[in-house]
């Protein structure tokens, strides 16, 4: 079992940055895809970006140019780093990994854009 650990959130101004990490309890480099999701109250869960173990990436267009997902095998720890932050990136943020058919989930971090 894959155990994900998130941190970086917090509360930030419109137009600052914050870099979201995801530490997993075991090596990353045969987890096909991880990925950063987002949930704000009373709204499904949607996918912010996702990258593959051949580092392939996707992103959710609200966040293209943005956001960048980068994974880093040797600290079996994935990446989000966010920029040009806006009032509605304001969510808790989820680390995903898919291995084997089975998703994993961390707790979530909590990111609050505001002035």
């Amino acid at each position: 079992q894959v155990q994900l650990v998130e941190s970086g959130g917090g509360l930030v101004q419109p137009g600052g940055s914050l870099r979201l990490s995801c530490a997993a309890s075991e090596t990353i480099f045969r987890i096909n895809i991880m990925g950063w999701y987002r949930q704000t109250p009373g709204e499904q869960r949607e996918l912010v970006a996702a990258v593959s173990s051949g580092s392939d990436t996707n992103y959710a267009d609200s966040v293209k140019g943005r956001f960048t997902i980068s994974r880093d095998n040797a600290k079996n720890t994935i990446y989000l780093q966010m920029n040009s932050l806006k009032p509605e990136d304001t969510a808790v943020y989820y680390c995903n990994a898919a291995h084997r058919g089975i998703e994993y989930w961390g707790k979530g971090t909590l990111v609050t854009v505001s002035s």
